[in-house]
């Protein structure tokens, strides 16, 4: 299922990832080359995981890079300007057009939710997000607009980058969304026949109760399951600054963009989860959640149910990661939203 980019946003320049779901699981942001495969570096976290989420696709996938980035960079007529960066499921290169133009060159592994992320880009155009300039549908290889790595929303008081983050939420989940990406309604239908399951597994019994709260919680709204675009893992290293000076492709983007989508159809209440985790501290939850569903003019009660089917969601794949017990995290966004009034 490819779960383990989640949370995980490829610089449109870099990966950053942030863990599952927006951040609860962190690791370093920029990975670096450990060995060599041909002429191409082949960052050794990156074939890691790889290795052992996708078993002998992954492996593949990472002997095959060398190649498959010697024909992209020739296809395109481009030239590399830095070393290669990478997070869980890409590598990127740094490149020039032949113009001149600054990008980068997005090579990853295809899958059900990398499979979205053109037709999200595409129909966002810039607005709000990271331009796509180039697309091969066969591999999934992408050329995008660069970005400054260096500036991201962790850099900004955290009030101010969720502010930021729900305003570009807001637009981004105005339009609907295209044909063909995943929808809620399937993803929220898998977490309730799951849930029987893996409750019983869970040795503590408030952490059962919590997950059947949150099941709960879902069906109420599964009825209606939305048909927006949703990015799916905007969190505050999904945010980045375009590139100023000389090397800027253009001096009138705005000043913060998203990255990375994993997209699917549905309500824009189950984008909230990665902001209100990244950089997480308990005593922000409620004024995160307030804030956000206050400038995407969401209504609060629904907002709360797909939170607390994100936390479900996350939970669900913690546990058959093989997790013995539910995050500290995902516990108290979970127990907050649930004994909250509204």
């Amino acid at each position: 299922m490819g779960r383990f980019t989640h949370g995980g946003g490829v610089l449109d320049g870099i990966d950053i990832p942030g863990g599952r779901g927006g951040g609860a699981k962190t690791r370093s942001r920029f990975g670096r080359c450990a060995r060599r495969l041909g002429a191409m570096e082949i960052p050794a976290e990156l074939a890691r995981t790889q290795s052992k989420f996708l078993g002998a696709r992954g492996r593949a996938f990472i002997a095959a890079l060398p190649g498959r980035a010697a024909d992209f960079l020739k296809r395109w007529e481009l030239r590399r300007t830095g070393p290669a960066m990478h997070g869980m499921c890409a590598l990127v290169l740094p490149v020039e057009r032949a113009d001149g133009t600054p990008a980068v060159l997005k090579l990853q592994n295809l899958d059900e939710e990398t499979a979205g992320e053109p037709l999200a880009l595409r129909l966002w155009d810039g607005d709000g997000a990271v331009r796509l300039l180039e697309y091969d549908e066969e591999s999934g290889t992408l050329l995008l607009e660069r970005l400054d790595a260096a500036r991201d929303l962790t850099g900004v008081p955290v009030r101010d980058g969720v502010a930021v983050i729900a305003g570009l939420l807001a637009r981004l989940t105005a339009r609907a969304a295209p044909a063909g990406l995943r929808t809620l309604d399937g993803i929220a239908g898998a977490m309730l026949d799951e849930t029987p399951v893996t409750v019983r597994s869970l040795p503590g019994g408030a952490e059962r109760r919590l997950l059947l709260d949150c099941a709960a919680a879902v069906r109420e709204v599964a009825g209606e399951p939305g048909d927006r675009l949703l990015h799916w893992d905007l969190h505050f290293e999904n945010v980045l600054a375009p590139v100023a000076g000389p090397a800027a492709g253009d001096g009138g983007r705005e000043p913060w963009l998203a990255i990375d989508p994993k997209p699917l159809a549905g309500d824009p209440g189950f984008e909230l989860l990665p902001a209100v985790v990244n950089r997480f501290d308990a005593g922000d939850i409620l004024w995160r959640f307030d804030l956000m569903t206050e400038v995407m003019g969401l209504d609060r009660e629904r907002a709360r149910a797909w939170t607390l089917g994100r936390v479900l969601q996350s939970c669900l794949w913690d546990v058959d990661d093989g997790e013995r017990g539910l995050s500290p995290v995902h516990l108290a966004v979970g127990r907050e939203l649930r004994d909250r009034r509204l």
